[in-house]
């Protein structure tokens, strides 16, 4: 799936300029991609709305307090 140079990429709004661990989403024809907003132009992942509803559902349900290491 090729995305049209217009898309709109919205930063997490954890991203705290300082170059962290960030992603950017955008919404095209009903779906979600994400990509590595330090790798722009590199690969990204689309997968459907409400798959994305899903996932940020469940995160907020969790409400993670620490990152994972490596």
């Amino acid at each position: 799936m090729t995305l049209p140079s217009t898309t709109r990429w919205r930063k997490s709004s954890y991203s705290n300029g300082m170059g962290g661990e960030c992603v950017e989403v955008a919404s095209f024809r009903g779906e979600i991609s994400v990509r590595d907003s330090k790798a722009a132009p590199g690969p990204w992942i689309t997968v459907a709305t409400s798959t994305w509803e899903c996932f940020v559902g469940a995160i907020r349900e969790e409400k993670p307090t620490r990152r994972a290491t490596e």
